[in-house]
């Protein structure tokens, strides 16, 4: 079998594993209530711009809790229950194995934003003049590259340890550094770490696709930055194979 082929029937079983547990609805649940509760606060006010912007650029923050909950029991669960044992002497290679399991949460994290078209249609309807649908688009492709990249930092923490609770509190912290670095410490830096922080900014990114413009550049830092953690997923997974 290819590696295509076994990397997408992992993640077939991984997609289709995260709703035959409690967290998996929950993450549904809680995110189709987060864009609920800013969809009403900030889009659907008598005379504010028909426009999900808001939305969009915020979404580093909606997500902060969103990717780690999904991502959590990727491999800890098979850490924690023994079964990673058989999946470390199957032929497929670490980097399939790690792509497939990043796959499946990529999968899930679509499903969930599908979940959100409902109020795309609410404002579609409520809105005249009928608002622009490019900007829709490009936030909505924003918010994916967004949580994959997200999803690829939870991968990581959770081939480094058993427990699920760590893999989330350690992805989340991650993140939650990372974007509080590169917003609020970026001011308080010195110049030249300034630079990079800037360079490494998720924020300013986001607004940029808000705003309906579509970067290649920025489309590059995302997946750049992706492909970088499921690789390193796959490097965790080799030593915790041969050691």
């Amino acid at each position: 079998m290819s590696s295509a082929r076994v990397a997408w029937a992992i993640a077939r079983r991984e997609f289709a594993s995260l709703f035959r547990v409690p967290v998996g609805w929950l993450v549904l649940a809680l995110y189709a209530g987060l864009w609920g509760g800013m969809f009403v606060q900030f889009v659907l006010v008598p005379g504010a711009p028909a426009t999900l912007r808001p939305l969009f650029a915020t979404a580093a923050w909606l997500m902060l809790p969103i990717a780690p909950a999904i991502s959590m029991r990727l491999v800890s669960d098979e850490l924690r229950t023994g079964s990673y044992e058989l999946v470390a002497t199957s032929p497929a290679s670490d980097f399939v194995l790690a792509m497939g399991k990043f796959l499946g949460a990529g999968l899930f994290l679509l499903a969930m934003l599908v979940g959100t078209l409902p109020l795309v249609g609410v404002l579609l309807v409520v809105s005249d003049p009928m608002p622009d649908v490019g900007p829709m688009l490009a936030g909505y492709l924003s918010v994916t590259l967004l949580g994959v990249l997200f999803l690829s930092v939870g991968l990581l923490a959770s081939t480094l340890t058993a427990s699920q609770t760590l893999s989330f509190l350690g992805a989340m912290m991650a993140l939650f550094v990372w974007l509080l670095a590169t917003t609020a410490g970026r001011s308080r830096a010195p110049e030249g770490v300034a630079e990079v922080l800037a360079m490494l900014a998720i924020t300013d990114r986001l607004e940029g696709f808000a705003k309906g413009v579509i970067d290649t550049g920025d489309v590059a830092f995302f997946i750049v930055l992706t492909g970088w953690f499921v690789l390193a997923a796959s490097v965790c997974l080799s030593v915790r194979r041969w050691s």
